[in-house]
């Protein structure tokens, strides 16, 4: 799950760039580049990733390749300023059009797809009048097609024709031509321009212009489609806070969330979104945390909580220290998370990216055998006649569709899970989750609530069941565990912590404290028998705390935590999600692990663990899986190498914990085990429509290459089909976002 060490990443922010078409030009171009091992444009937020081998290749020369190709890179002092504004659609406060930036050229300016660069979004005024025109044009050309006397030709046909094909079809020339100064040569604009000039060569002039009509008719649909799921992912991304209100001296000046500093305070007024990270001074209120965890319960905050930035306060007045800068802050990382998601490609996404830069050539090629062997061979064949079945398949071959709607797929299902509350780093880990056969949780703060408290002390050799409770409070006075916190809210008085000396904690076992002159051993029963602690209960039902006393054992304290509401459910769920193997990890003894196995459904559980030993059971996990794949999931601090180690590793109620956010591959912003399936269950959806447009796409266009090659299709007819493909293909894989 880690790139190579001697590779480095780099980020940067394209201008220019408004399309897929663009991505592709891009990261094909780049990947070309020697010491290169992979680039990654994400459309919606002109970021571009690219890791690079820096003893092969420099920064210098990668930024050259990109402006080669048309493209701007935002300089890098006002990288950072900019990506966010460009990513939000603000700009010095003000929204606008989110892909446009100053980089970009101005609003008229073409890039080398022929697309505006200045904006996704489809533009009728703009767009309409020339196509109407053409229409116009084309059905005069019709009309005036009756040739003159004694020759084969209409001047007056060739007067509209002429016209109309330039008008429809100028931008894909242009762009045909400048690539291939360039030595870009095989592309949808080259395709199309070989495809026209063949049809008017043979005198099919109405055809040439109804390829460059509907060819430019199904670009501006896909620019259409496109700039729908781009307008869904800003729409997820716009969860970032534009104002703070800052208290100084007693009153309030509004400022942007980047200049306040840790320690500073803030107003969050009813209504707005808390714009930092902080902890809560005064007030209470009930705030909205869907756009970070996709759950719509509000949730009860008061003073002491801890408040994330993007959460939207709904009803009083709260005052905010701020513990975090706005760019180390959740909602920050969570749009880098979303913003940059598509860096990891899927295998299918690679697979298709270069079956497009071979198949290309390789569609020309045979469009000239077609074109020069038939005639050659059969006897009375019609050179025109095969010419033009040539121009069909060339047509009808146009990659674009296919191209453009697997990478929009998985984009649109990062996009979706978003929505929900689950992130994934990647279009790679969306693709591993589909072939997921076991799942992996841990227990405490996972399966279980992680609210501990004390249900039962037993005492022995003469102790009480008050004593025993001071001693275990006193002696866990220092611990933030869990654990020690239920002792100590059971205990409820005072700890004189001068009290508690020579405090140290055995790691996998419990702690040693001296507490006034008795020397408390406070742990599990691997810790007694370390001690060589004569007792005579080992196996308990339970999370328990045993304790002994100058060396002699004075019973244990009974600690139980409750199983989250849906965690049953999760484990049905996944059963029906093709889950073949569900299992629990813990550091609880075998009765409490077998317990909650049975209770849960579990197949499968290893107790007893300390750290270090839940890497080796997943180990085993992963030998036996074969080609299915393991997730692991965990709370993202204490199970960090556990998380690294699986194939898949979740992180669960990762809000606002950096480890969780940094290690794994997918973070649950909730508590809720039922996300998990809910992450398969859209790895999966996802994936279908993927390998539908693959079929489709594929289908039908393998069905207009055999009509053609038979000549029982016209040009109308494939282009019409290979813009009718790219359509569906594309308006398919907006279906991920949902």
């Amino acid at each position: 799950m880690t790139s190579s060490p001697s590779l480095k990443t780099q980020q940067m922010q394209i201008g220019g760039m408004d399309c897929t078409g663009c991505k592709l030009k891009i990261e094909g171009s780049l990947e070309r580049l020697k010491g290169v091992a992979e680039a990654a444009v994400t459309v919606a937020t002109g970021r571009l990733v690219v890791s690079y081998d820096p003893a092969a290749v420099s920064e210098a020369a990668i930024e050259e390749r990109i402006q080669a190709l048309g493209y701007t890179i935002v300089p890098s002092d006002v990288r950072t300023a900019q990506a966010a504004a460009h990513t939000l659609g603000y700009t010095n406060g003000h929204k606008h059009d989110a892909d446009h930036d100053s980089s970009a050229p101005n609003h008229s300016q073409e890039d080398d797809h022929g697309h505006h660069r200045s904006t996704g979004d489809f533009d009728l005024r703009r767009e309409l009048p020339p196509v109407l025109l053409t229409v116009v044009l084309l059905a005069i050309g019709i009309i005036f097609k009756e040739p003159l006397h004694n020759t084969p030709y209409s001047i007056a046909e060739y007067a509209v024709i002429i016209p109309a094909y330039l008008l429809s079809g100028w931008t894909v020339l242009k762009t045909a031509g400048r690539n291939i100064l360039r030595g870009q040569i095989f592309d949808e604009n080259f395709l199309m321009t070989i495809a026209t000039l063949g049809a008017l060569a043979i005198h099919q002039l109405p055809e040439a212009v109804a390829v460059m009509l509907f060819f430019r008719v199904g670009e501006l649909f896909q620019e259409y489609a496109a700039g729908r799921s781009r307008r869904s992912i800003k729409a997820l991304l716009e969860v970032r806070p534009d104002t703070a209100n800052l208290k100084i001296n007693g009153s309030i000046r509004q400022v942007s969330p980047e200049a306040i500093k840790v320690g500073e305070q803030i107003l969050v007024k009813p209504g707005e979104k808390v714009p930092l990270d902080g902890k809560v001074l005064e007030g209470s209120s009930q705030v909205d945390t869907s756009a970070l965890t996709g759950e719509s319960v509000p949730r009860m905050i008061r003073v002491g909580d801890s408040v994330l930035a993007g959460m939207i306060n709904q009803s009083g007045a709260l005052t905010v220290l701020v513990t975090k800068l706005f760019g180390e802050s959740s909602i920050a990382k969570v749009l880098d998370l979303v913003e940059n998601a598509t860096s990891k490609k899927a295998a299918t996404e690679k697979f298709i990216t270069q079956f497009a830069r071979y198949y290309t050539p390789v569609v020309v090629l045979l469009s000239l055998l077609v074109a020069l062997l038939p005639p050659l061979v059969i006897p009375g064949a019609n050179r025109a006649d095969w010419i033009y079945r040539a121009l069909i398949l060339l047509v009808i071959s146009c990659p674009c569709g296919l191209v453009i709607s697997i990478p929009l797929g998985y984009f649109g299902g990062i996009g979706g899970a978003a929505k929900r509350g689950i992130l994934v780093k990647g279009s790679t880990f969306l693709d591993a989750l589909t072939a997921v056969k076991t799942v992996v949780f841990d227990k405490t703060g996972t399966l279980t609530k992680g609210t501990f408290r004390v249900t039962q002390i037993v005492t022995q050799n003469g102790f009480s069941q008050p004593e025993l409770l001071a001693l275990a409070a006193q002696a866990e006075a220092n611990s933030n565990h869990p654990v020690a916190q239920s002792i100590r809210e059971a205990y409820a008085q005072s700890i004189d912590n001068s009290d508690v000396t020579d405090y140290e904690e055995i790691a996998g076992h419990g702690i040693r404290a001296r507490v006034g002159n008795q020397v408390i051993l406070a742990g599990n029963d691997r810790l007694l028998h370390r001690e060589d602690i004569k007792h005579d209960t080992c196996e308990v039902a339970g999370t328990v705390v045993h304790l002994a006393v100058d060396g002699r054992y004075a019973g244990y304290i009974l600690i139980t935590d409750e199983i989250k509401e849906d965690a049953a459910q999760a484990i049905r769920d996944l059963k029906k999600l093709g889950v073949n193997q569900t299992v629990m990890l813990t550091g609880d003894n075998e009765v409490a692990a077998k317990s909650v196995a049975g209770q849960l459904g579990l197949d499968g559980y290893f107790a007893g663990l300390l750290p270090e030993d839940k890497v080796g059971a997943v180990e085993k996990l992963l030998n036996r899986a074969g080609k299915g794949k393991v997730v692991f999931v965990g709370d993202g601090i204490n199970d960090a190498p556990v998380i690294a180690r699986a194939d898949v590793g979740m992180a669960m109620g990762g809000l606002g914990s950096d480890a969780a956010i940094e290690t794994a591959d997918v973070v649950l912003m909730t508590d809720a085990p039922s996300k998990v399936a809910e992450a398969i269950t859209i790895a999966q959806k996802t994936r279908q429509i993927v390998v539908q447009n693959i079929v489709l796409a594929m289908a039908i266009k393998g069905l207009f290459i055999l009509l053609g090659a038979f000549g029982l299709a016209t040009l109308w007819e494939a282009v019409f089909a290979d813009v009718g493909v790219a359509l569906l293909a594309i308006l398919n894989a907006t279906r991920a976002l949902k």
